[in-house]
């Protein structure tokens, strides 16, 4: 294949890729979420395609069984990626979609296929810290009104019956995060570009120490913003998306 060339239709992606880039990102949302929280994203940063990967079990997926666990998750991603590994890649993931990330580096080198030039990894400790998430301890009633503020902050006003269903989704989700152990790290071979955002208030910057055991480059940055900031793809963050080029 020439750089770039590939064209697939599959679930797993929800845009058309182009044959006129030749470099890649793909991206993986966070827990409740899915592949509209890129949504504002460009189609392309510079000469990069940007490519959202969309998990089962959540919007045009719905249907579909939930996956379960992280690593079924990267494995059933592992296949459908390979037509599209012709080019040079990195993976980010937000939250726990870093984690996804992570395992689905792991999966692939375990295929012995190409892995990402770069893994970029926002707003969540390292594998091994994954229990600390402060959500795997919130009631039902707190994860609600956690998801109608996101929602919110998205410029909606979130409905009752889209509550209702992003709750569903929320919950098999984190079910799924509660499950997710890795004691001992694993080293992937590419490098680690670790994102604190600066206003975060539920991951501080020493949190991110701990990808130093996962990756003989990993460097550390401070982005300008909160949480869920990312979906905007703000200016702060194109760098470290690009750097990797």
């Amino acid at each position: 294949m020439t750089p770039g060339s590939a064209t697939v239709t599959s679930p797993w992606f929800v845009r058309p890729q182009s044959a006129g880039h030749p470099a890649r990102i793909f991206c993986f949302p966070y827990s409740g979420s899915g592949a509209s929280a890129f949504s504002a994203w460009p189609a392309a940063i510079g000469d990069i395609e940007i490519c959202p990967v969309q998990f089962p079990g959540r919007e045009n997926r719905l249907g579909e069984p939930h996956y379960g666990t992280y690593e079924n998750l990267a494995t059933g991603l592992a296949g459908p990626l390979v037509p599209l590994l012709d080019t040079p890649f990195a993976f980010f993931g937000h939250c726990a979609g870093a984690l996804v990330a992570f395992e689905t580096v792991v999966r692939l080198a375990e295929l012995g296929l190409p892995g990402p030039r770069c893994l970029i990894v926002s707003g969540q400790p390292a594998p091994h810290d994954a229990a600390l998430d402060r959500m795997l301890t919130m009631t039902e009633p707190e994860l609600r009104a956690e998801l109608e503020s996101v929602i919110r902050g998205r410029g909606i006003e979130p409905r009752p019956d889209m509550i209702d269903l992003g709750m569903v989704v929320l919950l098999r989700d984190l079910t799924a995060a509660a499950g997710y152990r890795r004691a001992e790290p694993v080293a992937v071979r590419c490098p680690i570009v670790a994102l604190h955002w600066r206003d975060d208030p539920d991951v501080s910057l020493g949190q991110f120490d701990g990808w130093r055991r996962y990756a003989e480059s990993v460097e550390i940055r401070v982005v300008d913003g909160g949480h869920h900031d990312f979906m905007n793809a703000p200016d702060d963050l194109l760098k470290p998306l690009t750097s990797w080029r």
